[in-house]
């Protein structure tokens, strides 16, 4: 069958994109006709797949769009956002089974525009996917979606070697924006009082970089924050052997593939509880913006290699429910449900 993957940007990095180029190509490789296009073009385009199985598309005009469309057989239209949604209803042709995700979490949603588009748009598609069964429920009941479905976001490569949790090292993924809240992060590691030789490694680029690295400064942990860059994927596996603990302090996530990738390698993670998403994925919960109490996490953490070991393991384990293979199938249930 043919599956189309629509993305509002479809290069930039991020959740979003780096879940639909994970999906689009282990459904090519279980044979389907797979596409991906985005519907904008990336400043800064990342590659997420070296040898793609699926087709990869950029289309900013609708007549264009139109016409792709038309020449792939129908099958499944994912649109990965509201703004998706809306920008694809009445171009799709016949034959299509429209599809919305939604990769927010519902107290995101509630907090903008997305709820009201969600509570609108999605009812008249054949599924409207979540990350969570929390976040499913929630939608299904206060946006009166009859079509509510839950399906999370898929780990790949699944690792065979994990951490030894013996590095003095915390460490943050992410963009370095302010939704991501590192200053957060910065003030947690700092009052955790995590003695030398311990640092907190943050990985990834962005506009905040030179703020937060005053802000280390500031709290007096300037010359043990290291500031990493934006690495490449095939570096990644080697960043969390090398980590005994993960730090997550958004504002909101809707399922974050960093909270998954950190367990599969054995590391335990600290996060704020903003999501059904993240509560799935196994960290150490902490209430949103308590930064005096994720620092008392961190410390507890930091001064027990028994306790880093239990909880990555179990992180470990909890990780596996999220293998690309195990994802893959629930994609194929549905593909199957909708059929029904």
């Amino acid at each position: 069958m043919s599956v189309v993957f629509a993305c509002l940007d479809a290069d930039t990095l991020g959740g979003i994109q780096q879940v639909t180029h994970t999906l689009a190509q282990g459904l090519a490789g279980r044979a389907h006709e797979v596409h991906v296009i985005g519907l904008q073009r990336s400043r800064s385009p990342f590659r997420y797949v070296d040898r793609p199985l699926y087709h990869h598309h950029v289309i900013t005009a609708d007549r264009r769009l139109k016409k792709l469309l038309r020449a792939i057989e129908p099958g499944y239209a994912v649109m990965t956002s509201p703004s998706v949604v809306i920008r694809l209803s009445g171009l799709l042709p016949a034959g299509f089974r429209p599809i919305g995700q939604y990769h927010g979490s519902y107290d995101h949603a509630r907090g903008c525009w997305h709820f009201a588009s969600i509570r609108k748009h999605y009812p008249a598609l054949d599924q409207a996917v979540f990350l969570s069964e929390d976040d499913a429920w929630r939608f299904s009941e206060h946006a009166l979606l009859p079509n509510a479905w839950t399906l999370p976001n898929p780990l790949a490569p699944w690792p065979e070697e994990t951490s030894a949790l013996d590095s003095p090292r915390v460490l943050g993924v992410g963009r370095l924006e302010g939704v991501k809240r590192f200053d957060r992060l910065i003030s947690a590691f700092a009052r955790s009082g995590a003695p030398p030789p311990w640092e907190l490694h943050l990985i990834g680029e962005g506009a905040e970089r030179e703020r937060l690295r005053a802000h280390a400064a500031g709290e007096g942990v300037g010359d043990r924050v290291v500031f990493r860059g934006l690495l490449p994927a095939a570096r990644m596996p080697a960043e969390y052997l090398n980590a005994s603990v993960l730090g997550l302090t958004s504002e909101h996530e809707g399922l974050p593939i960093v909270l998954l990738e950190a367990g599969a390698h054995g590391v335990p993670s600290v996060a704020f509880d903003v999501s059904g998403g993240v509560r799935s994925a196994g960290p150490v919960p902490v209430p949103p913006g308590d930064v005096d109490t994720f620092a008392a996490e961190l410390r507890r953490l930091v001064d027990s290699v028994e306790e880093r070991r239990r909880l990555g393991a179990a992180a470990r384990a909890r990780a596996a429910a999220f293998r690309l293979d195990r994802v893959l199938d629930r994609w194929e249930q549905l593909f199957a449900h909708i059929e029904r």
